[in-house]
């Protein structure tokens, strides 16, 4: 059942890169390689962090071709988009609780502590965005819009506390799954979000 949402995940997050590489109106190839970064960028960080060799995608490539033509259809049916938006920000927190439990789970394969295991959900559930705002020269939006980043921690400490206590698998699963989806879609029904931290030396001076 991961493996199935994982898909739909990355197709997603694929599309969503490549409106984001058209905003900057960049060329087929920019759109096909930010689409790219966005799906497969979190998995691609985690993998190198954690020493989990040799990185996913690398011995799938169907996720290639998964991400790259999700980029490039985008570019064939971006003036129907809008009226998809509300599906895209369902499919998008799918995606985002998807590849937090992915994340944790490879680094409870490879045997780290809790800490890591958490850092290794969250790192996976936000890199990818984080990327593509960093290569669309833009503020990565995950980190100061509605709740996101948070969303994946909390999520993560759920699945593990779930684990932990012997709850079983799809159950487990199950229950990230709508925590997760109910805080995303709540954060942007509402616009809630964390304190903002904003410096400025002549309010200090």
């Amino acid at each position: 059942m991961l493996t199935s949402i994982y898909m739909i995940a990355i197709t997603a997050e694929a599309m969503s890169g490549a409106l984001t590489a058209g905003r900057r109106n960049m060329d087929l190839f920019g759109v096909a390689v930010i689409a790219f970064f966005t799906a497969l960028g979190g998995g691609t960080v985690r993998d190198i962090l954690l020493g989990n060799f040799p990185v996913t995608w690398t011995q799938h490539p169907l996720y290639i071709y998964m991400t790259i033509t999700g980029g490039l259809v985008t570019i064939v049916i971006a003036r129907f988009m809008r009226h998809l938006h509300q599906l895209f920000l369902v499919l998008d927190a799918i995606g985002l609780v998807a590849f937090t439990v992915i994340g944790c789970n490879v680094a409870l394969r490879l045997g780290y502590e809790t800490v890591v295991v958490v850092m290794a959900g969250i790192t996976t559930g936000i890199f990818g965005g984080i990327i593509r705002d960093i290569m669309c020269n833009r503020t990565p939006q995950v980190l100061r819009h509605e709740l996101y980043a948070s969303v994946s921690l909390v999520v993560a400490l759920f699945y593990l506390t779930l684990l932990n206590h012997g709850v079983g698998e799809n159950i487990t699963l199950l229950a990230a799954f709508s925590l997760g989806l109910l805080l995303r879609m709540s954060a942007i029904r509402w616009k809630l979000s964390l304190p903002v931290f904003s410096y400025s030396r002549a309010r200090w001076d």
